[in-house]
């Protein structure tokens, strides 16, 4: 265990960030509070008495290199990442220090892979971009299900969440990537990143039980287009969310996440169902919990733990994936509650096509 030690969360007063803070706590780590808004981190600290504050602008380096100043790690909590990850990683390359960061933004995450390999790499350092639930969580759970499977024809993570009520973050960061790519649509197909202007399907995907068969919107593309591929030879990588989701985050009226409970979790519950395929077999592994926002938090801050006590695979830029045991790593979130999860591996008698790679099959 890494407790004790010093971790700087770079937008600790953010709603993902408050959810790192308390939980890097919980395991005993010393939290740094940092960001852009000194007022809401001075309020913020008011919750958590002898805290350090240390407000950083993002465009100023040496308030940077103050706020990451003694720390063993940064977490990264501030988006949009395309503004906040290039400062941050710059600093923590600078100070020596891992970085991670929760970004869900598709050409933040992958301008952290294409800037700054080589230089992690060289320097000795992690740097583990998409430590979220949103290309952390699927890279995960893509990585066990390959199992020792060293390629793969396609990936398929459907997302069956139960509703969501967006931050102001996700919508700030949504309003960036929609700007970056000029309204176009992306997806990842022949083994790299493609823009366009399709109209995105709705269909049928298989939940396991107990959520079974529910529509979803294909192609409703997320980070795992690049984490997952950014270490697993599979050409295509297709995700897909439930349209009660899709319709939420999009629609100009949904209020933020309301709290639920003492850890101020909403009621949203969501089932990830990840699907690799190769030639006729395909195998599976599917996770269940709640609260896309909180379940980010233990995905961080175990991140963090494993790199500070030496349990990687590598250096350098790293999905979760690729430095990590990714069924350890499972089953240490399952073993703490944060979720459940569970592998399965069929080889289906029928191809029948659905459309995008979806088997209208049973899965048995």
């Amino acid at each position: 265990m890494a407790a004790g030690q010093t971790v700087t969360v770079y937008g600790a007063y953010g709603h993902t960030g408050r959810f790192v803070v308390a939980h890097l706590l919980e395991r005993g780590f010393v939290p740094v509070l940092a960001g852009r808004d000194g007022r809401k981190l001075r309020a913020l600290a008011e919750r958590y008495p002898g805290l350090d504050v240390r407000p950083a602008p993002v465009d100023d380096p040496g308030a940077l290199d103050r706020a990451l100043a003694g720390a063993h790690a940064v977490v990264n909590c501030a988006g949009p990442f395309a503004t906040t990850a290039g400062p941050v990683i710059e600093a923590a390359l600078r100070a020596g220090l891992p970085y991670v960061d929760v970004a869900a933004e598709i050409e933040a995450n992958a301008d952290t892979f294409a800037r700054f390999a080589d230089r992690a790499r060289a320097a000795g350092t992690v740097v583990l971009p998409a430590m979220a639930f949103y290309g952390g969580l699927g890279d995960l759970l893509a990585t066990a299900a390959m199992g020792d499977w060293t390629a793969a024809d396609e990936a398929h993570v459907a997302y069956g969440l139960s509703g969501w009520e967006p931050t102001e973050g996700t919508r700030l960061a949504g309003k960036v990537s929609a700007e970056r790519r000029g309204g176009r649509r992306v997806r990842f197909t022949g083994g790299r990143l493609e823009y366009h202007t399709d109209e995105l399907p709705t269909l049928t995907w298989p939940f396991p039980a107990p959520m079974g068969p529910r529509p979803v919107v294909g192609e409703f593309t997320m980070a795992d287009v690049v984490t997952i591929p950014s270490h697993l030879s599979v050409p295509t990588v297709t995700t897909y969310m439930s349209t009660e989701a899709a319709g939420g985050v999009t629609g100009a009226d949904t209020p933020a996440p309301t709290p639920v409970d003492e850890r101020g979790r909403s009621a949203q519950t969501f089932l990830v169902d990840v699907v690799v395929r190769s030639g006729g077999a395909e195998r599976r592994a599917v996770a269940t919990g709640r609260d896309i926002y909180a379940v980010t938090a233990p995905l961080a801050v175990e991140a963090v733990d494993r790199i500070l006590t030496g349990r990687t695979r590598t250096t350098g830029v790293a999905s979760a994936g690729e430095l990590f045991d990714a069924a350890g790593f499972l089953r240490s979130l399952a073993a703490s509650a944060h979720l459940t999860w569970e592998t399965s591996e069929t080889r289906p008698a029928g191809r029948a096509s659905a459309g995008h790679g979806v088997s209208r099959s049973p899965w048995r």
